[in-house]
């Protein structure tokens, strides 16, 4: 890993790291560390139950802060998810009759399919296109 961070800054690519051992070689060789400190291990002898969850947590919060930054996120809503299943497909065709008043699932559900986001779609419907 420590090899892949410094070929990436050779070459001017972005890197980071999420790690719970301050100080690290990897935080060392990466641009944008976050370093947690989690403490022991409630079980020891188990070297990831605490640490996994603190890192899966900063994970989750970097990247909901990208995709509200990105634009992806209107309100508390993901409106650029993709519709790669069919509960996600009901889910952006529910926020899409809200957005825009539609009262007709199907109407809204080949709008969305039509357009490929929530965001899209609403944007659409409100030029009247």
């Amino acid at each position: 890993m420590v090899g892949a961070l410094k070929s990436c800054n050779l070459h001017g690519v972005a890197t980071g790291c999420i790690t719970c051992n301050t100080g690290s070689e990897v935080a060392a060789n990466a641009q944008f560390p976050v370093e947690i400190i989690v403490g022991p291990e409630f079980v020891t002898g188990s070297t990831r139950m605490k640490s996994g969850t603190a890192q899966k947590l900063a994970l989750n919060m970097l990247t909901t802060s990208v995709m509200i930054k990105l634009g992806r996120v209107k309100g508390n809503k993901m409106v650029d998810m993709q519709l790669s299943n069919n509960k996600l497909v009901d889910r952006g065709t529910k926020m899409l009759m809200k957005n825009t008043g539609l009262s007709d699932y199907e109407t809204a559900k080949a709008l969305l399919l039509k357009f490929g986001s929530v965001r899209k779609a609403t944007e659409a419907y409100q030029l009247g296109t």
